[in-house]
């Protein structure tokens, strides 16, 4: 494999959705892993492109078939990651991003070690709390269970290798970029890339 497979994770509402659409749109070789999610879909939100919104019934089809990178129970709802889609991209020259909680990431990384895991953190409760309310999209009782998960999510912070504190979005989202250009230059990775050029050379 010549890719690199990322985890971008945050407690919800910390920005982890806007700063990987930020990485896609500066970078052409990253591409985003689409979950399947047995959650109904927010108001804009398209089958597809941002889930593969599916049901019980068929998620769990999906987990008994070995089909699943990893899967999770996220604030009710079943999230999970295709497993062949991952390893086909990972093939060829693209970096894959799994936008995923903490206990995906766990799951990827027993299977996958060299993944890279980013956790994304709020700079307080109180952004985090006005970020959800400005989002307009659930209702206070969702919003008080997200904050309530958020302080769990945080605790596995230490399982991750890069941590970027959303406080300005613009440098959040350079930091997330430079993590992904960085890993790149490693040596596996450069040697994996450009075996002909370094034959010659040698």
């Amino acid at each position: 494999m010549s890719g690199n497979l990322y985890i971008v994770s945050a407690p919800s509402g910390a920005g982890k959705t806007s700063l990987v659409a930020a990485l896609l749109a500066s970078d052409t070789r990253v591409r985003k892993s689409v979950s399947y999610t047995t959650r109904a879909p927010r108001p804009g939100e398209i089958n597809g492109r941002h889930y593969h919104f599916t049901s019980m019934e068929q998620f769990e089809k999906l987990e008994a078939a070995g089909d699943l990178l990893e899967s999770a129970v996220v604030h009710g709802n079943r999230y999970g990651t295709s497993k062949r889609w991952v390893e086909e991209q990972l093939t060829g020259d693209s970096d894959i991003v799994l936008e995923i909680d903490w206990q995906g990431a766990a799951q990827v990384r027993r299977l996958m070690p060299s993944a890279i895991a980013v956790f994304v953190l709020p700079p307080s409760f109180e952004a985090l709390l006005q970020r959800l309310n400005s989002r307009a999209q659930d209702s206070p009782e969702v919003i008080a269970t997200r904050l309530a998960n958020a302080r769990e999510e945080i605790a596995h912070v230490h399982d991750f290798d890069y941590v970027i504190i959303n406080a300005d979005f613009r440098t959040a989202a350079a930091e997330l970029q430079d993590i992904v250009r960085t890993e790149r230059l490693r040596t596996a990775q450069q040697l994996a890339r450009h075996t002909a050029l370094i034959n010659r050379l040698n």
